[in-house]
This record gives structure tokens, sequence and C-alpha cells, in this order.
């Protein structure tokens, strides 16, 4: 295996109940809009599972999204400022370029292109794509723009319409192929 391992992390989100289920769905979703390596979507299966609360499923889906969504524009708001600095230093910016994945220069590419075309709304966009890394275009595009609060109303939309696409790809493949 190559880096940290996370499946405990990720076996502790897919696992979540009640409230203390939706903090640590909270905490998951700050920490991978700025370092972790993971998939967003993983908030989505506690959902499935139920969150314990005497509440109909669309509600307890709407509470993983909306919490979701808050922990990862808080934590995009965190990595904003660090893209911020990292446009004086660039530091972050040098080592993306020297990393050894291709992913990362698409991924910037990509990020900076929609920044460049449609702004705000190209940012929310981009982080609409199922199983696309969240952290590089955060960061991407943070190094281009200035506006913390743009900034974290387009990662919170991003957020919940990845969520929301996410939701509906699974539902279709489950009405198609009966899973």
């Amino acid at each position: 295996m190559i880096g940290p391992d996370f499946s405990a992390v990720e076996t502790a989100v897919r696992t979540a109940t009640g409230v203390s289920g939706l903090l640590l769905i909270l905490l998951y979703s700050f920490l991978i809009a700025f370092v972790l390596p993971l998939p967003s979507e993983v908030v989505l299966i506690p959902g499935y599972a139920g969150m314990g609360f005497a509440l109909p499923s669309s509600v307890q889906f709407s509470l993983v999204i909306l919490v979701s969504a808050i922990g990862k524009a808080a934590g995009s708001v965190l990595a904003f400022h660090l893209g911020q600095e990292a446009k004086q230093a660039g530091p972050v910016v040098r080592y993306l370029r020297q990393s050894r994945f291709e992913i990362v220069e698409y991924s910037e590419k990509r990020a900076v292109e929609l920044a460049r075309e449609y702004g705000y709304a190209g940012l929310a966009l981009a982080l609409c794509v199922p199983g696309f890394p969240d952290t590089i275009s955060i960061y991407a595009f943070a190094v281009l723009e200035r506006d913390y609060y743009r900034f974290a109303v387009a990662t919170f939309a991003g957020s919940v319409g990845r969520l929301l696409v996410t939701m509906g790809v699974a539902g279709s493949a489950v009405s198609i192929f009966g899973l």
C-alpha cells in the first residue's frame, strides 16, 4: 500500500449513527476538503443504513448532506486560506507540480479552466463530480481567487450537488440492475 491507511476512518464514518455520527461526518468532511485524499461520497452510507434518529429516511439523508456540506465548506475555507498563503510562498504549488501523479496536473488544469471560464460556479460544478479528488481542485482554485465567502458558498453548493448526484446514480443503478 502507498501512503497512510485511512480504512479505520472510513469504517468509522460508514458506521456512524446519531449525533456523534453527524459530528464524525462533519469532521471527516472538513478533513477531506484540505488534507485527506478520500472519497466524500462515503458519508452517504450511514444515511442508507439509518442514522438512528426517529425521522424519515429523507430527513436523515438531508441531515447527512447538510452536515457534510458544512464540514467541507469549512475545510475548504481553511484550504482557501492556505492557498492564499501559497500564492506568496509557493511551496504547496511546487509540491503539487513535483508530485508523481498525473491526476494532479489534470485536476489542477481543469480547476483552473473552470475557474477562469465560470468563476465560483465552475468550482461548484467541479465539486459535483463523484470520485473526482476535491483537495486538488480546491487548492488549485484557491490560488486564483480571493473571496472567502463566495468560495465557501461554492464549495457548500458543490458538496451538496456531488452527494445528490451520487444518490441519483446509486438510485438509478438500483432501479436498473436491482442491486
